[in-house]
């Protein structure tokens, strides 16, 4: 089956094809930065991330660009409040995001525009749509005139005359300005000790929607094959921008439109009002009593995200999150499995500084697990399918590496097992979840399985010398560590974790 996507344009899933053949040039609407990320933003831009990560694996070469909104009347309130610059907020929660964001494992996009670096492109635009007399002045004011653009309406399916402006908190001034109340602000007149930037019609700055029109335009050109956001942006901010660019710069501004579904906390969507809203940084540094105090691993937080197909709503308990930490110990302990018994099994590389490293493996394309992972992701990014092949991989990795701790051998040979663990690590790489190899010295016991080795080899030395007082500071010391040796009669020293 080739790819598959659902197009919020047209209600349906539709094959994949770009505008250009094996290349994919993808925007994503970003955060404005007035305040820390959110379980919101998370859920958004794993799924992105995620989405990006699988064309790639699929062959594509994906241009991935996410804009920061860092000029807005929520930005500016931010700054008053804390007696703060405007340009100090930006750059504080532009480094929030990107610290929030690593810690997910979501990779940087190639192009972070700002809309206060795109004003010229942003003017330019507004002049053209001047031009198609689909935008006019009045007293500093530019406003879209929606009026003149007979497809307003078509990515939300509503008819105007059913519409209301505004989303998001983002409600135009100067209500007596507009031809029709649902026109919507290009350029805003610059009002007293407010930021401002000169322009054909006065000094003053951008609205929201006219932003991203600029940016896709300078960073993508005047067509891309995915638009991407969260479902709230659906109206009014992406059927303006359609209008903005569609009216002005390509008869299509995008292939595919694709929106995530909401969060909701026990049932509730997530809002300040409700006083259930989660900051990602909250949530992976508050020690939680579901958990038993302990904190919330990142990659448990992603795996949550990802059990859930990206369209649908997510609901956030306390329950689910604990399930998702559970669920990621079982897929961290296959994840491990070739640090834990690599060199048990004799694996060569097992000391090589690129072990464990995704891009140095080869996985058979043909392998039933690749092709399964493959049928479920070519269906619209079906994570939660994808996952169901990662933890049959991982839970058999698992039931070995007892065998190999209890009994030293297993039928299953050392290429087999390689080969195994190699197709999780890397599709698992795919969604973006990754056990660090320095994870190896600490996960369990507090030792990598070389070090076990080691010393066991140190010990064995030791005894040979009847050296008797180093021996059992070993075996203390391994013990101490969670490590039980077990000597054979045949002078081989088996061990297992406790």
């Amino acid at each position: 089956m080739s790819l598959q996507l659902y197009n919020t344009l047209s209600r349906t899933k539709e094959p994949f094809k770009p505008v250009v053949a094996g290349k994919v040039r993808m925007y994503c609407c970003g955060v404005t930065v007035y305040d820390y990320c959110h379980l919101g933003h998370a859920r958004s831009y794993i799924v992105w991330d995620v989405i990006r990560r699988y064309l790639q694996w699929r062959g594509f070469d994906v241009q991935y660009v996410q804009n920061y909104t860092d000029i807005d009347d929520k930005i500016l309130k931010r700054a008053i409040e804390t007696d703060q610059a405007w340009q100090t907020v930006t750059e504080t929660f532009i480094q929030a995001y990107e610290d929030d964001m690593a810690r997910l494992n979501i990779l940087p996009a190639d192009a972070y525009p700002k809309a206060t670096e795109t004003i010229p492109a942003i003017i330019d635009l507004i002049q053209a749509l001047e031009t198609k007399g689909v935008a006019y002045a009045a007293n500093g004011d530019v406003y879209y005139a929606v009026e003149r653009f007979p497809g307003y309406g078509k990515l939300s399916g509503r008819l105007l005359d059913q519409m209301e402006a505004g989303a998001s908190g983002r409600l135009d001034q100067g209500e007596q300005k507009k031809r029709h109340p649902l026109d919507f602000a290009l350029w805003k007149a610059a009002k007293p000790g407010e930021p401002s930037w000169e322009s054909p019609w006065g000094s003053g700055r951008p609205g929201w929607h006219i932003e991203c029109s600029a940016m896709v335009q300078e960073c993508l050109g005047p067509e891309i094959d995915i638009h991407a956001g969260g479902a709230d942006l659906v109206f009014p901010h992406h059927e303006n921008e359609i209008a903005q660019s569609e009216a002005a710069l390509t008869p299509r501004l995008a292939r595919y439109w694709m929106h995530n579904g909401f969060v909701n906390v026990g049932g509730e969507k997530m809002s300040k009002s409700l006083g259930n809203f989660t900051t990602i940084r909250n949530l992976l540094d508050t020690p939680l009593p579901i958990l038993e105090e302990q904190t919330l691993d990142p990659m448990a937080l992603r795996l949550f995200v990802l059990q859930a197909q990206y369209r649908k709503p997510i609901d956030f308990t306390d329950d689910a999150i604990a399930a998702a930490q559970q669920s990621w110990q079982t897929l961290k302990e296959g994840l491990l499995f070739g640090y834990d018994y690599g060199a048990q099994l004799q694996w060569s590389d097992c000391s090589d500084p690129a072990f464990g490293n995704p891009a140095n493996m080869r996985i058979p394309d043909s392998s039933d697990a690749v092709q399964r992972f493959q049928l479920a992701m070519d269906d619209d990014f079906n994570s939660p399918g994808g996952l169901v092949v990662l933890f049959e991989l991982a839970k058999d990795l698992r039931k070995v590496g007892n065998i190999l701790r209890h009994q030293g051998e297993t039928v299953s040979t050392p290429d087999q097992l390689r080969e195994q663990w190699q197709t999780l690590v890397c599709l698992s790489q795919v969604l973006g979840l990754e056990a660090q190899p320095n994870a190896a010295a600490d996960h369990r016991g507090g030792l990598s399985e070389q070090a076990i080795v080691a010393l066991i080899e140190e010990r064995q030395a030791a005894r040979q010398a009847k050296n008797y007082a180093d021996s059992d500071r070993i075996r203390d010391q391994l013990k101490a560590q969670g490590i039980t040796l077990i000597d054979q009669p045949n002078g081989i020293t088996r061990w297992l974790r406790e």
